[in-house]
């Protein structure tokens, strides 16, 4: 953890690669190249990588792309899968509208 925490420590310059137009987010739309930039541009954690690009912020919370999106940022970093810290997980939320609330509480919008 201590060499990812490191900014000193640059993975180089960023190289496209063939399949970088692959999706690895599909809730958010995310792909390969788009985190493998991110990593380029100085976002070494899953948590900054999520910030910045919501991987695993869609309606499966990380479920299908948590594992690709840390492997890629491991293989980025030159480092174990295990180094990486994972992102807080938290569970599937939606919008609900406000009537739908008001009319729990016995009060009609």
């Amino acid at each position: 953890m201590q060499h990812i925490n490191d900014r000193a420590i640059a993975p180089g310059t960023f190289i496209p690669e063939p399949d970088d137009d692959r999706i690895i987010c599909r809730c958010e739309e995310v792909t390969k190249g788009e985190i493998r930039r991110a990593v380029h541009e100085g976002m070494y954690t899953i948590t900054e990588i999520r910030r910045y690009l919501r991987t695993g912020m869609g309606l499966c919370q990380g479920q299908t792309c948590a594992r690709l999106v840390k492997g890629i940022v491991a293989k980025e970093l030159g480092i174990s899968p295990a180094e990486l810290i994972p992102a807080t997980s938290r569970a599937p939320m939606r919008p609900v509208e406000m009537k739908v609330l008001a009319k729990e509480e016995g009060r009609h919008v």
